[in-house]
């Protein structure tokens, strides 16, 4: 299980230093792609097998199904990490996510999640806010 928050640097050619918690339950291939709310998730191969057999199950006469298959798997990419634990995100992703420098990455549970510093510091003002409502809103949900 993926959990806890860090921040690295992304250097000029896109790559970026994969916490040492996560490296090994990341494998040695995995696959990244456009996440929800302008950051990127990464699946170790296992769980990204999951995520597509849930998705290939979407109605494909359901117009909001076909345009969320294509956004998120025409920007996945399969990735693996150098010797010095760092991995490579295509360009297309970097520009997707707004990755500049600063970058937090944060594990949630199956996936790990790639965000712009900044755009991380607004969903979490936003989210600590509201996480009281939040956490009440969901449906069968007690800690």
């Amino acid at each position: 299980m993926f959990m806890g928050e860090y921040q690295h640097n992304i250097d000029i050619k896109g790559r970026l230093i994969v916490p040492s918690k996560f490296r090994e339950q990341l494998g040695d291939q995995f696959v990244i792609t456009r996440g929800l709310d302008k950051c990127l998730f990464a699946y170790p191969l296992d769980e990204w097998t999951k995520v597509e057999e849930k998705i290939q199950k979407l109605p494909l006469t359901k117009k909001d199904a076909r345009s969320f298959t294509r956004f998120f798997f025409s920007g996945a990419s399969e990735c693996e990490l150098d010797k010095q634990g760092r991995m490579n995100i295509p360009s297309n992703l970097t520009s997707y996510a707004e990755l500049e420098k600063e970058t937090v990455i944060v594990g949630v549970a199956s996936r790990i999640e790639i965000w712009s510093k900044s755009e991380w510091d607004k969903f979490f003002d936003d989210a600590q806010e509201s996480f009281a409502d939040i956490a009440e809103n969901m449906i069968g949900f007690d800690i």
